[in-house]
């Protein structure tokens, strides 16, 4: 199974037929590549707020109530890639009211078979929670995908250990990964979070990126990183953890994932963070003794 991730430059579409034409080069590329899986990224819907009035596209609020009006659209683009490509369409996130004025910010996977999945964003950051209008999702999910379990991990999630334990435990060995930063040390604290994800829980990691500046948008304004996929450093996969990898200007990653090698390769692995985990959970291990060296008898 091949999975292409994007590292997405933040366009101003002037309506929503101009950026269903994009998504539709966009995701006819890494079609092309032999994807069988795209991954795009975090608040790709905001993208959608550029074809508003500038007061609208200025004003995170205004926005988001906005492209409300895209969701129907949105859903349909995307069910109808998926099923045109024949490829499980990750459609980055879409900040979706759920009711008086309070927002989510789920990611669709759509699939070839016409099937609709999300999942919710749990954790928020700083600039989310300042906004007073996201609210983190209350559900973890796992997907079946083609014969193997896959999970979703939006931006900031996949610096939590234990949800996504959680998702391995039900069997998850792919974990995608939509994200959006605007920092060097954002993108970093993401980057380091999916190779900690692929190392402790031996499965693929999956990082889409947002990039280029959007200066018309207060969410949106800078974007920073690279697109990428992770598996655990290991022997029989690359030592520093990385299977793909853009830059020089490329908007796809592709890798091939092998899950039977790769479920058969854990026999031969040089360490088994995920099958010594439980390890942790050792009586003495869950409260840390704070320990007053004693002094040495006098000489």
């Amino acid at each position: 199974m091949k999975i292409a991730v994007a590292r997405y430059e933040i366009g101003a579409p002037v309506d929503f037929d101009a950026f269903a034409r994009r998504q539709r080069q966009e995701l006819a590329e890494a079609a092309a590549a032999g994807a069988r899986i795209a991954v795009l990224p975090e608040y790709l819907s905001l993208e959608l707020a550029a074809t508003f009035a500038p007061d609208i596209q200025r004003e995170l609020p205004a926005s988001l109530a906005a492209i409300q009006r895209y969701r129907q659209p949105w859903l349909e683009l995307f069910a109808g890639l998926a099923r045109e490509l024949d490829m499980h369409v990750v459609a980055g996130s879409f900040l979706l009211d759920t009711g008086r004025g309070r927002y989510r910010n789920r990611s669709d996977w759509l699939t070839p078979q016409g099937a609709h999945l999300w999942q919710d964003k749990l954790q928020l950051t700083g600039f989310e929670k300042a906004t007073g209008l996201i609210d983190g999702g209350d559900a973890l999910k796992v997907f079946e995908v083609d014969g193997i379990r896959a999970g979703v991990a939006v931006c900031y999630d996949s610096e939590f250990p234990l949800p996504v334990r959680a998702q391995q435990e039900a069997g998850a060995r792919l974990l995608v990964v939509p994200s959006c930063t605007d920092t060097e040390a954002g993108a970093t604290r993401v980057r380091v979070g999916c190779l900690a994800r692929a190392l402790e829980n031996r499965m693929f990691v999956a990082q889409s990126v947002t990039a280029g500046r959007a200066d018309w948008s207060p969410a949106l304004d800078v974007n920073t990183g690279e697109a990428a996929v992770y598996a655990p450093m290991d022997r029989g996969f690359p030592a520093d953890g990385v299977l793909a990898r853009t830059g020089d200007a490329r908007r796809w990653a592709v890798a091939e994932l092998d899950f039977a090698a790769f479920e058969a390769s854990r026999a031969q692995a040089q360490v088994a963070n995920d099958r010594d985990w439980p390890g942790q959970w050792q009586p003495a291990l869950q409260r840390a003794v704070v320990d007053t060296p004693a002094n040495l008898p006098p000489s």
